[in-house]
């Protein structure tokens, strides 16, 4: 079936309770789902099973990410037998960080907890990661220490990719590619994910103070449908790192980069000026005879140039943190305030 083909289906009373805004619960699963079909029912099954002996309240919150095959509809049939399931539907493909904003957009859990509906993930991992959030960590990430996925095109840029996130973040996690995660909700409630930046929450979270602990997972081959994952994605990935320390680190104080980059380059500005001096006074070169004129007007053009788009970038800063109330620290609790 093509997107052209896909029919929309009359929502029974089920279905449209399904997409209400959630009621508090204590556990919240977020399965994002793209032409997944064959897979959604054993996966709730598998779900329900791990979390019904807990004896927490729960919800399990299904986003079709813009599938064109029969996701939905299985989605819809779950919907209607379980009212635990919840089912939101993107107009169309948005990406695996969109579905999942969606879906803690539409969860209501003290806990949230993300999954790949591929079956990939065992559910039976469920109740480790929330006894840690129980002891007190705000982050529990899946470690897919026996990964079940082929080497050089998968395991390989997976294993480069987290030791650069780590290095760079200063969060050593062994998988952030993991999806099998655990998070206090209130936290992600705090988040706003573009682009590729859900495997960064962990990241993102820590610079909020989060307790992250990692814990080893179990991990299955793909045995129905497509994996959405390639080598491109590592680039994707090599990209958003960027933003990610940026935003860790100068979000709040951009005249420290780019101020900093200015004061570089005016240094080596100036000392280029030194250079061509003595190029002069030493061995009688005339200015329009070297290179280095232009490269001394160069950097100082581009040095002024970088610290004014830090003090543009403070501004903007400023602005954005003003007009919207947002703070610059975030609380985790408080005594004998009310």
């Amino acid at each position: 079936m093509t997107p052209a083909e896909t029919k929309p289906i009359n929502l029974q009373h089920g279905v449209a309770d399904a997409l209400r805004p959630a009621a508090a619960v204590d556990v919240s699963v977020v399965a994002p789902a793209y032409n997944e079909e064959g897979n959604l029912k054993p996966l709730h099954d598998r779900l329900v099973a791990a979390l019904e002996p807990l004896g927490r309240t729960f919800e399990v919150v299904y986003v079709d990410d813009g599938s064109y095959d029969g996701t939905f509809e299985e989605l819809a049939a779950i919907a209607l037998a379980d009212p635990r399931a919840r089912v939101v539907q993107l107009r169309r493909n948005f990406g695996q960080t969109a579905a999942i904003a969606a879906g803690v957009d539409h969860a209501g859990g003290r806990a949230v907890v993300f999954i790949d509906a591929d079956l990939q993930n065992d559910p039976a991992d469920i109740p480790r990661l929330l006894e840690l959030i129980d002891d007190g960590y705000d982050v529990v990430s899946g470690w897919r220490k026996d990964r079940q996925d082929p080497g050089l095109s998968r395991t390989l840029p997976s294993k480069v990719a987290n030791a650069l996130i780590s290095r760079v973040t200063g969060v050593h996690l062994h998988d952030y590619g993991c999806t099998l995660k655990a998070y206090r909700g209130e936290l992600l409630q705090q988040l706003s994910l573009y682009g590729e930046m859900h495997r960064f929450i962990p990241a993102y979270l820590s610079l909020m103070g989060a307790r992250i602990a990692e814990v080893p997972v179990r991990h299955a081959p793909r045995v129905r449908g497509q994996s959405k994952y390639g080598l491109g994605r590592t680039f994707k990935v090599v990209l958003d790192l960027f933003t990610v320390k940026f935003m860790g680190s100068f979000a709040t104080k951009p005249i420290y980069v780019f101020g900093g980059l200015g004061l570089l380059c005016l240094l080596l500005s100036a000392l280029v000026g030194v250079g061509m001096v003595w190029q002069k006074i030493a061995l009688g070169t005339s200015f329009i005879q070297t290179p280095l004129l232009l490269l001394a007007a160069l950097l100082f053009l581009v040095g002024f140039q970088s610290i004014m788009m830090g003090l543009l970038g403070e501004m903007v800063m400023r602005t954005y943190h003003e007009s919207q109330g947002k703070r610059t620290y975030v609380v985790r609790q408080v005594l004998n305030l009310g």
